[in-house]
């Protein structure tokens, strides 16, 4: 059944300040998480979430003040994605891109274009991705295409791994012009010649929408197509933005995989005969376990706040030193959230014992969640570029990949 996504949601709140960002967050996680092992194991999309998502006006919580919006800070953001991350683990994916194109937005679009989308996510529309390619060599290279024939602009090509994309009610499009130019390029969904495939087959964060979407000639208006490149070329917070939020979800994982292992293990778990004690909880090795686990997943949330607040300085005031320091510590916080949010998952069920990997319960969705979204950038480059940074004194590469 095709999900019909409206141009305008009603009743749309307007969240004014950080703390209403958090709170508001911290009512839908709760609600979210009562469902969140139905809807993997049973892939139910979660367009009713979304628009609660949308309602709520979560979504336009980085919204300049000047154009309505609260303008939050990067902590708050990140506190936000990590709450729904947590409850979910999709659903925390899905707004990423939402965010990450409106940094853009932010910081390479005209007054006129932010005027016009910012007042469109106010309005509570999703914006989707359609970044990535399938079939290039590389990552970075691409083969969709903006055309201008002199007096319409138009857009032809193929994307993968398009989180968000089918809830969206624009999608935020990477192309390239006939000069090698890229551009993001807001598209209507809606539009002649879009075509989205619900084909995402991960085996983890499975309702995030992640398939295909085919361009086919799709006409475009030139207020909806932003450059990109020179979000790169000049220091801007685009790159470590993005990947702060990518740390924030992996944070969500691992918090709700050590507060599962924490109620399985006192609920439901055994006691191993050589521990000599009659609960689970009481064996001195599963205590050690539990009190490392804690360590680590306390420390990832450490580097989460401290690398927000170096992407906020950054984006107030941002020189190459400040984008430097924002990028290297965003990558320590993807690197120690990539392996915690795994460990997590795992000692979930290692701890749990036999009676925690049984389907009905789907424990594992924690560790099929954290290892497919890990796969998004890989974090032995995080660690060759934090030890670049410290030991040979070169800078982080610009982009939104590190």
């Amino acid at each position: 059944m095709t999900h019909l996504i409206e141009n305008a949601l009603p009743t749309v709140h307007v969240i004014k300040d950080d703390q209403q960002a958090i709170e508001v967050a911290t009512r839908l996680a709760e609600q979210f998480a009562l469902s969140s092992a139905e809807r993997d194991i049973e892939r139910i999309l979660p367009y009713v979430e979304l628009d609660l998502l949308s309602h709520s006006g979560l979504l336009a919580i980085t919204v300049p003040k000047r154009f309505g919006g609260a303008e939050v800070s990067a902590q708050t953001l990140a506190t936000v994605i990590a709450l729904l991350s947590a409850a979910d683990g999709s659903i925390g994916q899905i707004p990423q891109n939402h965010f990450y194109a409106l940094e853009v937005l932010r910081v390479n679009g005209t007054d006129a274009q932010q005027k016009k989308l910012y007042a469109e996510v106010l309005a509570g529309q999703r914006f989707g991705n359609a970044l990535a390619e399938f079939h290039t060599k590389a990552a970075n290279l691409r083969t969709s295409r903006l055309v201008f024939d002199g007096e319409n602009y138009s857009i032809t090509g193929q994307k993968f791994y398009c989180t968000g994309a089918l809830y969206a009610h624009r999608i935020p499009t990477l192309v390239s012009d006939e000069h090698g130019q890229d551009f993001l390029v807001f598209v209507d969904q809606r539009a002649e010649g879009v075509k989205i495939v619900d084909d995402w087959s991960g085996f983890g964060q499975r309702t995030t929408g992640s398939g295909s979407v085919y361009f086919d000639q799709v006409n475009v208006d030139a207020i909806d197509i932003i450059p990109f490149n020179t979000a790169f070329e000049r220091p801007t917070t685009v790159g470590p933005f993005a990947q702060l939020m990518h740390a924030a979800i992996d944070t969500g994982i691992a918090q709700a995989a050590l507060h599962e292992s924490i109620e399985f293990i006192r609920t439901r778990a055994r006691a191993w005969i050589d521990a000599h004690v009659e609960q689970a909880q009481q064996d001195p090795l599963t205590i050690y376990e539990i009190g490392n686990l804690s360590v680590e997943v306390r420390a990832t949330q450490s580097l989460l706040n401290r690398a927000a607040r170096l992407v906020q300085i950054a984006q107030q005031n941002p020189t190459i030193q400040t984008i430097a320091d924002a990028s290297i510590a965003v990558a320590e916080a993807r690197a120690q959230s990539t392996e915690v949010s795994l460990l997590a998952g795992s000692k979930l069920i290692e701890l749990g014992g036999s009676r925690a990997s049984q389907r009905s319960d789907n424990l594992d969705r924690f560790w099929r969640n954290a290892r497919v979204h890990t796969l998004h950038d890989p974090v032995r480059w995080k660690y060759h570029a934090i030890g670049n940074y410290y030991l040979n004194n070169i800078l982080p590469p610009r982009r939104g990949t590190l």
